[in-house]
């Protein structure tokens, strides 16, 4: 009998937590916003991703962009980085950089607390509202994109990062890894989306708070700061999943990312929870908690970020992670691959990358700089092999690496091996896949072998 009425009792409590959920998520799927931002996620990339893919002209300066003629898993890639870099951001801001400051502005806080009777409900409702909205428009972004560029262009093999070819299956496996990796620095960006909402009230900084991160994150990727401080960052994420794609996968830096993503998540999270717990709902001027605000809101984060950043020093992350034996093999090893695609292109007797036996040899300032760190002033020759020919093959590469760690590699001749954009092939003339291609030097230190 006692455990009946406990059964009961636990139910009753349940009860209210999941009738306010579904209160709140219908309060944010009728603000027209919403659905306007719901439905340009489920349209709108698919539509740029067929168009994009069907001009004579592609986006070569986006990763994976100069792919989308020849596959349909590309655009949802290029998509991918549209969104890490603005999308997602600005969707934080308006889902849940809103969800708190919108009762202020309408007055409506004595009303919910009469109907919910609890701060704790409330405020577990209208985050996991705001989740439900965030998955559902992430999951737009990503479906519409892939569905576009298949619908397209096909579903072809893609060409990873590192030139090597993923079959059409295990292409769209990874694509799909990459838009669920990326989850982790979103719910960051959102849960610092519900904690400038509470904390900053009917400020309209609350709702800039997670573009405003955002694009403060950006511009430290862009600067050439220690590998430990970079993947410290919350949104190192929505760079590393390009070590998907490379051959071996590089899943150190991605798993480092989401692990610093989830836990900024739930510190912003417990923080915006925190604070909501203390609010005067009594005072209807409230206007946010002041001074408490830093306290209970950017210092923690802050001490987050400096406790990282020696974690991950501490794991041997040193340095600005661009050496130039890192530089020499991601070179080697895409040469390697795009060659043997370059041969299937022209018809010639297959080879593998074993007997290609492909080096580089690179330097940076024509050999006065020390070779290691960023900059558009790398030069790479590469030397190779053939079966049966004493003699071995040589190009030139022009590189400019970025401080995290991605490159565009540049031929600069023979012109018969990546001289040219275009090769003729016996079906007419094709894209030189040795032209230009895009590589990913590996920022962690390599894990010793056996």
């Amino acid at each position: 009998m006692t455990a009946t009425i406990d059964r009961a009792h636990a139910a009753a409590r349940r009860g209210p937590v999941a009738r306010a959920y579904r209160f709140e998520l219908v309060k944010l799927v009728s603000q027209w916003r919403i659905r306007l931002l719901a439905l340009a996620c489920w349209i709108a990339p698919a539509l740029f991703v067929a168009a994009v893919s069907r001009q004579s002209t592609l986006p070569v300066d986006t990763l994976f962009g100069r792919w989308m003629h020849a596959t349909g898993w590309a655009g949802s890639l290029v998509m991918l980085g549209f969104a890490g870099t603005w999308a997602l951001p600005l969707l934080m801001s308006l889902v849940a950089g809103d969800v708190f400051a919108a009762e202020d502005r309408l007055g409506t806080w004595r009303h919910l607390l009469v109907a919910v009777r609890s701060p704790r409900r409330i405020f577990a409702a209208k985050t996991l509202a705001s989740l439900t909205v965030i998955l559902l428009l992430v999951a737009g972004l990503a479906v519409s994109s892939a569905a576009g560029g298949i619908l397209a262009v096909g579903n072809q093999p893609l060409v990873g990062l590192d030139g090597h070819l993923l079959a059409a299956p295990d292409a769209a496996g990874r694509v799909l890894l990459a838009w669920v990796c990326v989850l982790a620095p979103t719910l960051a960006l959102a849960g610092i989306g519900l904690l400038g909402s509470v904390a900053l009230v009917r400020s309209p900084m609350g709702l800039l708070l997670p573009v405003l991160l955002a694009l403060a994150l950006q511009l430290a990727q862009m600067l050439p700061l220690p590998v430990a401080v970079r993947l410290a960052l919350p949104g190192y994420t929505f760079i590393a999943w390009t070590g998907l794609f490379t051959s071996p996968a590089q899943p150190g830096p991605l798993l480092i990312g989401i692990a610093v993503s989830v836990v900024w998540a739930a510190t912003a999270t417990a923080l915006a929870y925190l604070l909501f717990l203390r609010r005067d709902f009594t005072n209807p001027a409230h206007d946010g908690p002041g001074r408490r605000a830093v306290t209970l809101g950017v210092l923690p984060l802050a001490a987050l970020v400096a406790a990282t950043v020696a974690v991950v020093a501490a794991a041997g992350a040193t340095g600005p992670g661009i050496e130039q034996d890192k530089v020499q093999r991601s070179v080697a090893t895409a040469f390697s691959h795009l060659y043997r695609l370059q041969t299937a292109q022209l018809n010639r007797p297959d080879v593998t990358e074993a007997q290609l036996a492909a080096t580089a040899a690179c330097n940076k300032g024509g050999g006065r700089l020390d070779a290691r760190g960023p900059g558009n002033d790398w030069r790479c020759v590469v030397t190779w092999h053939l079966p049966g020919i004493e003699a071995a093959g040589t190009a030139v590469y022009q590189l400019d690496i970025t401080p995290d760690g991605r490159f565009m590699a540049d031929g600069d001749g023979p012109k018969e091996v990546n001289g040219y954009f275009l090769v003729r092939t016996p079906t007419g003339d094709a894209p030189n896949p040795l032209w230009q291609f895009d590589g990913n030097v590996a920022l962690l230190p390599a894990a010793p072998k056996g």
